[in-house]
């Protein structure tokens, strides 16, 4: 992609690019080694976390020397003599000169939207490991970020990059692709973070972050990124979710290429197939000539072609993203306009009225893709506002929670701007409806 040859340039140069970071998890931990020890031309300038102490111990753990700094120009003078700056205040990090781009590590829907407008307003590039920020108002961030001249972006080697990646290169060869997929090794909606703490505690990790991705949060999530930024959509609320057990090529027999074509492609995900923990493209052709070449390169004979990539290696991939951003201006993924699918919250047990609802990855509920005029219609609560939530009535499992079931927490940044996404794309009377249901009801 040429980012590797403009980094060196940049490295050879002295003008490294500036990366300010937010959160210091486990995905953090590792792109901060990542940067300081594997990425020339590139700069980790400055560390921001609500506790600065794992902010500190990330920077020392990959070999560098963490300061802590109280003002923006604290981190200008820091990252001039070649340490990382340490801050728990984000006004602190956009403010330097030095930050060309800040990572969102953090996985907070609040806090990520606050963070995303200080970015604009503070004229930096963003790029997202926070999903869940991006499948609840991306479509409105991404005009609030092309209003302020900068890039909004998930990242490459999160699934929903490695898919856009490779929705574009089956575009650019003159492929049509009707399906975007991931492959999970387990799916189970009532998962929680005590049957996973074993396995979060094993690579130490959060429950609830592992939990989100064994019970289908996560997967609903990044394949509605997907969806928005490709036009896609999904086959019906959950998506198809089959188990399959054999290559991700025999899934070209699975899809129906007919239905696919009525619905405008939709994005997918399959439980067990290999070579996991991948992702895939089931693709079209309508020029015969061209078909004749795909069988010659043992696509098979259609009318559905299989391509895929084998791994996703997270944070190893953030700074080409970085890079892509600073220097060429190019977003690996991000919504394309109107919201295509949406997460919707389901409960994952019988819940009571009065139950506030905890996190996602947590032990009241989980996400399934749904689409997004389905959701506005209906009125359904997005994951990401579920959080603090407190129900009116008693829901059952598996039933499908509305914003007319909870009482949402006060004074919200991100029911402010999920209302203004909806006028913006559904027009006032769509705003109107959710407001009613939830937001004028508090």
């Amino acid at each position: 992609m040429g980012v590797d040859t403009l980094l060196a340039q940049r490295q050879t140069d002295g003008r490294p690019v500036g990366l300010g970071l937010v959160g210091a998890g486990f995905m953090a931990k590792g792109l901060v080694n990542q940067v300081v020890n594997s990425t020339p031309g590139m700069q980790l300038v400055a560390v921001c976390n609500r506790t600065p102490s794992r902010a500190h111990d990330a920077v020392t753990t990959a070999g560098a020397r963490a300061t802590d700094a109280g003002t923006a120009a604290d981190v200008d003078r820091i990252a001039g003599a070649g340490d990382v700056a340490v801050t728990d205040d984000i006004a602190v990090l956009v403010g330097s000169d030095r930050v060309d781009v800040v990572v969102d590590a953090t996985g907070a829907v609040d806090f990520g939207a606050e963070l995303a407008l200080a970015c604009f307003a503070a004229g930096k590039h963003l790029v997202l490991l926070n999903a869940e920020v991006d499948a609840t108002l991306g479509p409105l961030l991404a005009t609030r970020a092309d209003a302020a001249g900068v890039v909004y972006t998930g990242a490459d080697g999160d699934q929903p990059g490695v898919q856009m990646n490779l929705i574009r290169f089956v575009r650019q060869i003159g492929l049509t692709p009707m399906v975007a997929g991931n492959i999970k090794g387990l799916q189970d909606p009532y998962r929680n973070p005590t049957t996973q703490e074993g396995f979060a505690k094993r690579w130490g990790q959060d429950p609830w972050m592992v939990t989100s991705f064994a019970d289908g949060t996560k997967v609903s999530v990044e394949q509605a990124l997907v969806a928005n930024a490709a036009g896609l959509s999904v086959h019906r609320r959950g998506m198809l979710g089959q188990d399959h057990r054999g290559h991700v090529d025999e899934l070209t027999q699975v899809y129906d290429v007919e239905q696919l074509r009525a619905i405008g492609g939709a994005v997918d995900y399959v439980v067990g197939a290999q070579p996991g923990p991948g992702v895939y493209v089931m693709a079209t052709h309508d020029d015969p000539k061209q078909q004749h070449y795909l069988e010659l390169y043992k696509l098979g004979t259609g009318p559905l072609y299989s391509f895929y990539t084998p791994y996703h290696l997270c944070h190893f991939e953030v700074p080409i993203t970085v890079a892509r951003a600073a220097l060429l201006g190019d977003p690996a993924i991000r919504p394309m306009g109107a919201p295509q699918v949406d997460v919707v919250t389901l409960a994952k047990t019988d819940l009571a009225a009065g139950t506030e609802l905890d996190r996602p990855g947590g032990y009241h509920y989980y996400g399934e893709a749904e689409r997004a005029d389905v959701t506005h219609r209906d009125g359904l609560l997005p994951v990401g506002l579920a959080e603090g939530a407190v129900l009116l009535r008693d829901v059952a499992r598996d039933e499908v929670i509305g914003y007319a079931d909870v009482r949402l927490p006060e004074g919200r940044l991100v029911d402010r701007l999920r209302a203004e996404q909806d006028t913006m794309f559904f027009g006032s009377a769509a705003a109107t409806a959710v407001a009613a249901l939830g937001l004028a009801g508090r």
